[in-house]
């Protein structure tokens, strides 16, 4: 914001450059394909970039395509260039916010999607630091 007078005293904006912001580090650790998800004992738990796509396309998803992905966009179209979230909210509502962990093809990256309508709103991408 500009004006043409000084902030008072206590309301000056933060200087960045001489006080930087402190940096939030979240333990997280990738656990062995076997821990990934908790599937039934016929079929082994596969890890985000080992999914395939659900209609019987053999070909793997991509998880480094994450980065790529636009508001408007539907869910469908997510789902065949990225694969399944790791973690969802419940379906059926107005609002639905996908959560994608971190993968060897997109490392230290935890991406959530925001669905509106079945039409991706907002991608939110968060990097976490591993001790």
């Amino acid at each position: 914001m500009y004006q043409e007078q000084p902030c008072p005293a206590g309301r000056e904006l933060r200087d960045f450059d001489r006080d930087p912001p402190s940096v939030s580090v979240v333990p997280f650790r990738i656990p062995p394909s076997d821990e990934v998800h908790s599937a039934p004992k016929s079929t082994p738990a596969r890890t985000s970039s080992e999914r395939k796509s659900r209609k019987g396309d053999e070909r793997p998803v991509n998880a480094a395509e994450r980065k790529f992905l636009m508001p408007g966009i539907g869910e469908g179209e997510v789902v065949a260039r990225v694969g399944r979230p790791d973690m969802s909210t419940a379906g059926g509502r107005k609002t639905v916010r996908w959560t994608y962990l971190p993968t060897p093809d997109d490392p230290q990256t935890i991406t959530t999607l925001t669905f509106e309508f079945g039409r991706l709103i907002e991608v939110e991408r968060k990097v976490v630091r591993t001790p």
